[in-house]
């Protein structure tokens, strides 16, 4: 990818951030009035996707105890993490806004983003573990592998002072995909004839594997980055 689409693609992200930030400011200020902080509004959300996540495994369990699989729990648990989803900008919002940004804040923003990402990938593999799909576990769990160190990637390399922030498949993007793909797989099960060889499934398990490869070629580009940055941070340092 060029140098001038990564700088469109930054601007487009940006661009869209600030028009999001336009929408839910009136209610990040009405949060602010009533008491509400970053924290409270971090954990409503971890709780919201956690939810999300045993709503996955609930349409598992149900397909494994008695036989029944219902669709609309996926599409149910796609509009969950969605919605939940957007704590993640209301909690940075409503700290910046009302001047109650904090490191301690950020680093439980970080955590719990990490905890909700987990048990929603988690989730994902304990149903389609439940409907037989090996594949699919597979997939999913290179997919949470892909997730866990695109973050610790970028930690790491924070830590030894480079700040890395490159790749395309970022937390905003798992997201969306997890969740979209969360709602198309229940929305077509709920409408697909029970006569049809298509399995839904495939479209979430697709999703993931978008998710594996783009998040780990994100991984290894900004190990490169890092690596990059430090060997000349250590020759300027002799």
């Amino acid at each position: 990818m060029s140098a001038n689409v990564k700088e469109k693609a930054k601007e487009a992200r940006n661009g869209l951030q600030q028009g999001i930030y336009v929408v839910i400011n009136p209610f990040v200020r009405l949060l602010i009035r009533m008491g509400v902080t970053p924290n409270m509004v971090t954990t409503v959300g971890f709780l919201g996707n956690a939810a999300a996540a045993a709503v996955m495994m609930w349409a598992g369990i149900k397909l494994s105890t008695e036989g029944i699989l219902d669709w609309s729990l996926l599409i149910w648990a796609g509009a969950m993490i969605i919605g939940f989803s957007l704590f993640d900008m209301l909690d940075g919002q409503v700290a910046r806004l009302g001047n109650m940004a904090s490191s301690f804040g950020a680093m439980y923003d970080s955590v719990l983003d990490r905890y909700c990402e987990m048990l929603t990938l988690g989730g994902i593999t304990y149903f389609l573990f439940c409907c037989g799909s090996i594949s699919g576990v597979i997939i999913t769990f290179l997919a949470m592998v892909g997730s866990i160190m695109v973050s610790y990637t970028r930690a790491r390399a924070e830590g030894l002072g480079v700040e890395c922030k490159i790749g395309f498949m970022q937390r905003p993007e798992r997201v969306v995909v997890t969740a979209v793909s969360a709602l198309a797989t229940g929305i077509t099960g709920v409408n697909i004839s029970p006569l049809s060889e298509f399995d839904p499934n495939i479209i979430l398990i697709s999703a993931m594997g978008i998710i594996a490869i783009f998040a780990n070629l994100t991984t290894f580009a900004r190990l490169g980055y890092a690596k990059r940055q430090l060997i000349a941070k250590d020759r300027e340092n002799r």
